[in-house]
């Protein structure tokens, strides 16, 4: 949910709007349960989960309602609760601030809201939340929970500790898979569907950096390509790293290896004989695949009937996740593999592969996302608009421009996208590579226009993929 509000503010919709929308909706769960002379008291985290029941303060004025806030007005954590904390206490509304979990008293409320802690919160309670869901469930009202009772994991239901005992649910936008056992009201609040249909920053919150990271955690990837071309493995290898892998291989023939390592002095090089990959080489790749967390097999390989041969070969005996791109796509539909697939057809390969085609976006997700379930794989198939499916879900994107149908931009996808497959499922690798290379795209032509080269795009990646600093 905070990566469709994120998406939904990059629409136009701003958070402080669906902040109003959520408050408004908590308020009329609270006269759905409450009589006319009831006593409302709102128990409020400092997050925007505690933004929605300042909002819905507002609504019940019939009840004289009395918010409780956990903590010092000054650390509620974003900009929109904290102006609606604000107009509480400029209206001059019964607003009690509890600094210690000994100073909360709840006196005697028919209705209380509990909304301290939201869906982006899991494990036990901490003081003075665990305090507050104590007194909560001891007080004999009826409680309603905002987005999900504070101390259920929302996604599992599951509890660590003290929870609130809520008896009604109030969440927003789609229904939560921890809620089953509760008696939960679905609140549209306005987000529009293409927040969760378009790729958009908030797809990046599946991304993580710990600080106490080691070489390795972020994946190694083998690039397997070249022959016939070499800039085209060099790209993907170089994107691969700016897309966040920790090492980078590329396994290429020996009669080229030289032109390739020459692109960049970081990437490792593991050639194999020959001018191109053949059967009589796949030993070497496979044994280089089998260490390594994601292969990206295509790029500048050829179409050679023995190359393509050797795509079969290694797909039906390998087991791992790869990325698969440009000729090596056209054999995929016909092998049986064990292996997790992220292809990444334009919409040429598409048909050669034996998938749909359709000029509306919409009609094309659709088949497309009937297509990945025929081959059991995932999908990004590369156009005006992206289309990111894996048969059970499908994404859209539409970030990139004309100038982008420069050759090799495919290739610096392909290697993004198989950093990414390192860490993330192939759905949410494909929708992050697909935004982020089309993101840099769109950067370059705003400052340069047309005529970019793929190459441009491996200085942007970075920037597109993690966000400005200042975002």
């Amino acid at each position: 949910m905070a990566a469709v509000d994120e998406n939904a503010a990059a629409l136009g919709v701003p958070r402080k709007q669906l902040m109003e929308s959520s408050g408004n909706a908590v308020a009329a769960a609270v006269r759905a349960v409450a009589a006319p002379d009831d006593a409302v008291a709102l128990v409020c985290g400092r997050g925007n989960n505690g933004g929605d029941a300042f909002v819905a303060a507002r609504f019940l004025d019939d009840y004289d309602p009395v918010v409780h806030l956990l903590g010092r007005p000054e650390t509620i954590s974003t900009d929109i609760a904290r102006e609606n904390w604000a107009a509480l206490v400029s209206a001059e509304y019964d607003t009690r601030v509890v600094r210690d979990a000994a100073e909360l008293a709840l006196g005697d409320p028919d209705v209380i809201v509990d909304a301290m802690l939201g869906t982006g919160v899991s494990g036990a309670l901490r003081e003075p939340e665990r305090s507050a869901a104590t007194a909560i469930n001891g007080s004999g009202a009826t409680v309603v929970a905002v987005d999900v009772p504070s101390g259920v994991d929302a996604d599992t239901g599951e509890t660590a500790g003290v929870a609130v005992d809520a008896d009604r649910v109030v969440t927003f936008h789609d229904a939560k898979p921890g809620l089953d056992a509760y008696d939960v009201t679905v609140a549209d609040i306005g987000i529009p569907e293409t927040a969760e249909r378009f790729a958009g920053p908030g797809d990046r919150r599946v991304l993580s950096r710990p600080s106490d990271a080691h070489k390795g955690a972020f994946g190694e990837v083998l690039v397997v390509g070249g022959g016939p071309y070499t800039g085209a493995p060099a790209l993907a290898a170089q994107a691969a790293m700016r897309g966040g892998a920790d090492l980078v291989r590329v396994a290429c023939p020996r009669a080229v290896a030289r032109e390739v390592q020459s692109f960049e002095e970081g990437l490792i090089l593991r050639p194999f004989d020959g001018d191109h990959l053949t059967p009589a080489t796949l030993d070497h790749v496979r044994s280089l695949a089998a260490d390594h967390d994601t292969v990206v097999f295509g790029p500048g390989l050829g179409d050679a009937a023995a190359t393509l041969d050797a795509v079969r070969e290694f797909l039906a005996d390998y087991s791992g996740r790869a990325v698969i791109d440009a000729d090596a796509l056209q054999v995929v539909p016909e092998v049986d593999t064990d292996a997790t697939l992220l292809c990444t057809p334009h919409q040429g390969e598409l048909r050669a592969m034996g998938g749909p085609s359709a000029d509306d976006w919409r009609e094309r997700l659709d088949a497309v996302d009937d297509f990945a379930a025929d081959l059991g794989q995932t999908l990004l198939v590369k156009g005006a608009y992206d289309v990111i499916a894996d048969g059970s879900d499908a994404r859209a994107n539409r970030t990139g421009n004309p100038g982008m149908t420069v050759g090799g931009t495919g290739d610096v996808l392909a290697g993004m996208a198989g950093a990414l497959l390192a860490t993330l499922s192939p759905l949410d690798a494909g929708v992050l590579a697909a935004y982020a290379n089309g993101l840099a795209g769109d950067r370059i032509v705003d400052r340069q226009g047309y005529g970019l080269l793929a190459s441009d795009l491996l200085p942007e990646l970075p920037r597109a993929l993690w966000g400005d600093v200042d975002e």
